[in-house]
């Protein structure tokens, strides 16, 4: 075994779990899960049939991933914050073919207790602020609070808010990386 898990952490059969990976305490990793390398799996996550998660995903406690779930490289999820996979659910309902998919794009953040509504993507580098609850898509490098949440601004890799000038350029104060703004998205120069 190449990675650790905790004794009372419950790995299902058909998982792909990577190199130094770590899965602590009362966790239950569900079947066909991929999970990537140097991942960080906290305690009491849930981590449902099929899900995916990239390389150096940090995974907080008490975090519930859904089926229909991905999350690129490098992605964190906050304490608490959940998941959902159907639309409309009702308890004498079934619908487990209606699962909506939802992907986090490499790099992002979601804060603590943050709700992300099955179907909308998080992209590249985005960050949800704690307790949001996201409705629809959000865009790379994008700053979303609040419920329901709205964008707010924009942050760089590091996650430092962005502050552009008249010519729409922005500089990271910790790494000095140049970022633009054009049309309403922002790229890295």
């Amino acid at each position: 075994m190449t990675y650790f898990s905790h004794p009372s952490a419950i790995i299902d059969d058909g998982c792909e779990i990577g190199q130094d990976t770590k899965i602590w305490h009362f966790s239950h990793i569900m079947p066909n899960c991929i999970i990537g390398k140097k991942c960080n799996i906290g305690q009491n996550v849930v981590v449902s049939p099929d899900v995916v998660l990239g390389s150096n995903v940090k995974v907080q406690n008490n975090v519930s991933i859904y089926t229909g779930v991905i999350c690129e490289d490098d992605v964190f999820l906050g304490p608490s914050m959940v998941f959902t996979n159907v639309i409309n659910p009702r308890s004498a309902v079934i619908r487990r073919d209606e699962y909506l998919k939802t992907t986090v794009k490499k790099g992002a953040s979601i804060g603590a207790n943050a709700t992300i509504v099955c179907g909308n993507d998080i992209g590249e580098y985005a960050f949800i602020g704690a307790g949001a609850v996201v409705t629809k898509e959000v865009k790379p490098y994008a700053l979303v609070v609040g419920n329901p949440s709205r964008q707010i601004g924009w942050v760089s890799e590091y996650g430092h808010r962005l502050n552009f000038d008249v010519n729409g350029e922005a500089i990271c104060p910790e790494t000095k990386d140049v970022y633009l703004l054009i049309n309403d998205a922002v790229k890295k120069k």
